[in-house]
């Protein structure tokens, strides 16, 4: 079992929690963040560092009415798998 990031993290710049994943398993797209099912040992580390409330486990993902996000379980694995988003492990500086 994995965690996943959602739609909260569309569009955010904060990276709070990549600083706390002990297996480096964040990635950084154009757009939001992303956690590596194969590579995330669900520790649950990052769930309370997310200012938007965007990491959910796997099975918790929000799929009732406005909010339909089980589609990102499988957009954080592909983004993950594609080798075109960079691993990302230190926070940065969030752009205003």
């Amino acid at each position: 079992m994995a965690h996943v990031i959602a739609e909260p993290c569309v569009g955010c710049k904060y990276t709070d929690c990549v600083v706390v994943c002990p297996v480096e398993c964040f990635y950084e797209g154009n757009n939001m963040l992303y956690i590596n099912p194969e590579e995330c040992i669900d520790c649950e580390a990052c769930v309370p560092e997310c200012p938007v409330e965007a990491i959910f486990h796997e099975d918790n993902l929000p799929n009732e009415g406005d909010k339909l996000w089980g589609e990102y379980r499988a957009v954080n694995a592909e983004m993950t798998a594609s080798g075109t988003c960079p691993n990302i492990t230190e926070r940065k500086e969030r752009d205003q």
